[in-house]
């Protein structure tokens, strides 16, 4: 029986030698590649180094293992036993390379700390651009009473945006909706975007005129000499217990309202922001009835091509001439599915669109 046992003993631990010796081989390539690539003294090939001789020591000793057993299965003199001394070989080689291994296994640890950390940064990369994106334009807009609202935003091809929109209640029957976009593509443009949006809410909450709250917050933007930077931007405050909309607009793309069976344009009032520190910017008021509807749309939308040709203004005011009863939710991704299929490339721009329909 015992023979039999040290029979099977020394087949395992021969194929566990040529698994081992196969992983050895293997690994000896990479640390011979790893070396030549990176030179001998890289923390890579350290650790490539490190894994190949765990490797060859660990096949050492399955085959030392297997040669003892199968000795001692078929023979019983009493100097076989003395194959097991064999076996010091690969002890004593663990013992005098352990201040190697302990050492290469810290190496180990900290090279995964930091990638670990490396990861956590990537990580931190990829979803700073979503989390700004989310205070710019959010995908949850507040729920306001006797307002039905709608929303879509569309990233351009750059990481961080420039365009914003904000629906907010100022009080005493009145709600405000802004959309805003600032010229450039990156983080200055977007930091940008995100002073103005909160500037705004305080000014609008200041002052009841929204062209004497864009004014202001013309100054303060001014004052920050970015002179490369401007933004155009619309703001809307539908006052539902006196029955009006009053609007300014810092060089917007026309807004269109639903009103009185027809399609009004909302056209700019001012120039951009930040484009003169003296700017005037005025106020348009109209009556608001239940049932109107208002569209906000950034220049991505109007500024999809075809060859020469922009989807353009126009064209977004007849998509609401024609179905001016749509819910404001459909009517925002009808935009932009009707501006994608008229573009001949992809719409390279952000594009944000904002509806509103009193109820």
């Amino acid at each position: 029986m015992a023979t039999v046992i040290l029979a099977i003993t020394a087949v395992a631990c021969g194929i566990a030698a040529l698994v081992w010796a196969r992983s050895a081989r293997r690994l000896g390539r990479v640390h011979r590649r790893v070396a030549l690539e990176r030179g001998s003294a890289a923390d890579a090939s350290v650790l490539a180094r490190s894994a190949y001789r765990k490797d060859v020591h660990t096949t050492t000793l399955y085959a030392v293992l297997s040669f003892s057993c199968a000795a001692l299965a078929l023979s019983r003199s009493a100097g076989v036993e003395l194959m097991f001394g064999l076996i010091l070989v690969p002890v004593v080689v663990s013992v005098l390379s352990a201040r190697d291994f302990v050492r290469e296994s810290r190496l180990a640890d900290d090279r995964y700390d930091i990638e670990r950390r490396a990861e956590e940064v990537l990580d931190q990369d990829q979803l700073a651009p979503q989390r700004w994106a989310a205070r710019l334009a959010p995908d949850v807009l507040p729920t306001l009473p006797g307002f039905e609202i709608g929303r879509v935003y569309k990233a351009g091809t750059g990481l961080m945006a420039g365009d914003f929109f904000d629906v907010y209640d100022l009080g005493r029957g009145r709600v405000a909706a802004v959309i805003g976009d600032v010229t450039g593509h990156g983080i200055e443009p977007s930091i940008t975007a995100l002073q103005a949006k909160y500037l705004l809410r305080v000014f609008l909450r200041q002052y009841r005129d929204p062209g004497q709250a864009l004014e202001e917050l013309n100054d303060r933007m001014s004052a920050l000499e970015r002179l490369e930077e401007f933004i155009s931007l619309c703001v809307v405050v539908f006052d539902t217990e006196a029955g009006t909309l009053r609007w300014a607009s810092a060089g917007h793309p026309t807004a269109w309202l639903w009103h009185d069976r027809e399609v009004r344009p909302l056209r700019h009032t001012g120039p951009l922001l930040m484009l003169d520190p003296h700017g005037t910017f005025l106020s348009r008021e109209l009556p608001l009835d239940r049932g109107d509807l208002l569209l906000l749309y950034t220049d991505g939308l109007a500024e999809a091509r075809a060859g020469d040709d922009q989807y353009g203004e126009e064209r977004i005011g007849n998509l609401l001439r024609r179905d001016p009863g749509i819910a404001p939710d459909v009517l925002c991704k009808t935009l932009l599915e009707a501006a994608k299929d008229f573009a001949t490339r992809p719409l390279d721009d952000d594009v944000a669109i904002l509806a509103l329909r009193r109820l």
